[in-house]
């Protein structure tokens, strides 16, 4: 336990959203409501009479919104913000946009006294992730796509296969790598932590940056070549074989490490449906353990696996559990992963690995 509580400030213009976060936060000795704030006014006055550790932030509040407020936030005082937001299309767009310019997670919005769930559980540990870790600092402008890269070569192993896996500060990690990543590389899968409606803005956002398809998996999806699939929020993805191609399986079930979709499931499935050593895996940014047991999986039987370094990591947790159990052969700077992946590619085209003969 820490010599002090973290302080937090819970901001939102709903009397009950208010109450349900601090009854929750309460319940956690290590945690101190320090106040709350009805809108960004009257959270800017707090901020300054109370010296908060953390911010929960609404994002539709009277006054001025909650985007305009983290801006001003994250250029005069930068502090971890969780964003609480509503789960519908437009909450999910603006919520990505401020996990763009600084949030450091975002959480869907309870939608009443008897829908709060799991959410106090899930706060609770965010708060605490959030006090320690590494402030990104907001991009000066806003984003834009990139040229698209050169095309690579598409001759290959027909089981080639890029598998992603990522939690906290994921979603900007991997905007970042699957940009600057050209077209023409085998599929990918990817398993980012992210609630159910924001995985489809975030797959409709990636897909208008990249040089390759990106859209939300849908069971029984085939990964092809020039297609990557984002897990659906709230379902497992997993990959089965099929003759001559992966084809994605969306499903319920419970939880693993607390998360659904979960990366284990996702690396564990590929590695058992013969991946091996035709996949390069890697573990972003994110709390918790998520993967690292998946990873392992896939490096035993052959995968080239890597995980996010420390120093670019916004949580330093799964990628530290993915090292510490031996499954990351390497540990890769977020500016340096794309080029990994590309160079990786270019060996696997010159010296294919040899497909498994057909039953």
């Amino acid at each position: 336990m820490s010599a002090r509580p973290i302080r937090v400030l819970v901001i939102d213009d709903s009397a009950v959203v208010r109450k349900l976060v601090s009854d929750a936060l309460r319940t956690d000795p290590e945690i101190e409501v320090v106040g709350t704030a009805v809108d960004p006014y009257i959270a800017r006055d707090k901020i300054k009479q109370l010296n908060p550790d953390v911010l929960t932030l609404d994002l539709e509040m009277p006054r001025m919104d909650g985007l305009t407020f983290l801006k001003i936030v994250m250029a005069q005082r930068p502090l971890p913000v969780i964003i609480m937001s509503s789960l519908t299309r437009r909450g999910s767009d603006t919520a990505l946009e401020a996990l763009r310019l600084g949030a450091f997670d975002v959480l869907a919005k309870p939608g009443g006294p008897y829908s709060f769930g799991d959410l106090g559980p899930q706060l609770i540990a965010r708060i605490k992730a959030a006090a320690g870790a590494r402030l990104r600092q907001a991009p000066s402008t806003p984003p834009f796509a990139p040229p698209a890269p050169r095309s690579l070569s598409r001759r290959g192993a027909t089981r080639d296969v890029i598998l992603f896996g990522a939690s906290t500060g994921g979603t900007e990690a991997l905007r970042k790598v699957l940009a600057e990543l050209p077209a023409g590389l085998p599929g990918i899968a990817i398993v980012q932590h992210i609630p159910p409606v924001f995985s489809k803005a975030f797959a409709d956002r990636l897909n208008d940056l990249c040089a390759f398809e990106v859209r939300e998996a849908v069971d029984g999806d085939r990964l092809t070549p020039g297609l990557a699939l984002i897990a659906p929020g709230n379902f497992h993805l997993m990959l089965q074989w099929h003759g001559d191609h992966y084809r994605a399986r969306v499903t319920g079930g419970p939880p693993v490490w607390h998360q659904r979709p979960a990366v284990d499931l996702l690396l564990k499935s590929a590695a058992d449906c013969g991946a091996g050593a035709h996949a390069l895996a890697g573990i972003f940014t994110g709390m918790g353990r998520d993967g690292a047991e998946g990873l392992l999986r896939l490096r035993e039987r052959g995968a080239t696996t890597f995980a996010q370094d420390e120093a670019t990591s916004v949580v330093y947790g799964m990628p530290r559990a993915a090292w510490e159990n031996g499954a990351a052969q390497t540990r890769l700077p977020l500016e340096r992963i794309a080029d990994f992946i590309v160079h990786h590619h270019e060996n696997a085209v010159a010296s294919p690995q040899l497909d498994p003969a057909p039953a």
